[in-house]
């Protein structure tokens, strides 16, 4: 596999440079003019063509360095597209429900995804997504269900260079017990794992307050004989028996994420590099292509 420069291409952008988006389709004609269509994948690919206008000092720091460290066409690299940085649409701040991620393992690996035209219903192929392979540090949310879970490595990790979002070794318990509060506490007789604060649990298997069967909560509080969770149970019927909770996801249960992400692209062309202006180097159609495998 070639090699990928975890940087991110310089943003010194001149007016008059473009993208688009192409899909891999595939078409026949027939003798008759027929045409039959078929999509190959889903993922789109976008192509960048950018031109820039560069002092000579910041022409090899920005630019010519990167096409070295590349060995031109070889190497892929991180690239900001003004239009697009985000899973919250263009440009909005991302959230830990912008989209479903990818089941890699159950319960433990998942895929970070944007999906496109969601705005109206899609045809019979679905949606298209891009897979997000490359988020920015320090952007990523995340979700199980409903519940939105604090970040640190405790409770859900992510790799930035692959977009992964990884769950600890899951934690469960066996309840004996579940109070009818605004903040319910659980009562439980063992443990198995580690359950912390900002973590949620999913409670399954109880008996007479049903209503929070199936439910995924918050964690507030851990002691070592109780769990108090963000979920208010004042009008669900009285605990009678039963029931376990589990940290990780669950079959059933969506992961959700959000984050501000770059594209990994690599050069498509050589570096075209004029010397039309004393101290000052335009370089004019620059390509760049998306690695939907970096």
């Amino acid at each position: 596999m070639a090699d990928f420069l975890e940087e991110r291409i310089s943003d010194l952008i001149r007016y008059g440079s473009n993208w688009q988006d192409e899909f891999a389709v595939e078409i026949t004609r027939s003798s008759g003019g027929s045409e039959d269509r078929r999509l190959i994948h889903p993922y789109p690919v976008r192509r960048f063509d950018v031109s820039y206008m560069l002092d000579s000092d910041r022409l090899w720091t920005e630019l010519v360095n990167v096409y070295a460290r590349a060995h031109g066409t070889f190497a892929g690299f991180r690239a900001r597209c003004f239009d697009e940085w985000s899973t919250n649409g263009p440009k909005g701040s991302p959230t830990a429900f912008d989209h479903a991620t990818l089941q890699v393992t159950l319960g433990s690996a998942y895929q970070i995804r944007k999906f496109y035209g969601i705005d109206k219903t899609a045809g019979a192929t679905g949606y298209p997504c891009r897979v997000i392979k490359k988020p920015v540090a320090g952007t990523v949310k995340c979700a199980i269900g409903t519940v939105e879970m604090a970040k640190y490595s405790a409770t859900w990790d992510v790799d930035t260079t692959t977009g992964i979002i990884s769950f600890p070794a899951n934690g469960s318990a066996t309840i004996t017990g579940i109070s009818q509060a605004t903040q319910a506490v659980i009562s439980y007789s063992t443990m198995s794992g580690n359950i912390y604060g900002g973590q949620s649990i999913l409670i399954t298997g109880v008996g007479g307050m049903t209503q929070i069967n199936n439910k995924r909560a918050l964690v507030v509080n851990v002691t070592l004989s109780h769990i108090t969770i963000d979920l208010n149970t004042t009008a669900y019927s009285t605990y009678t028996s039963g029931g376990g909770v589990n940290t990780r996801p669950q079959t059933g249960e969506t992961v959700y994420a959000g984050c501000e992400f770059d594209f990994p692209v690599r050069f498509d062309s050589t570096l075209p590099v004029g010397q039309d202006y004393p101290g000052w180097r335009p370089v004019e159609s620059v390509q760049l292509v998306e690695i939907l495998n970096p």
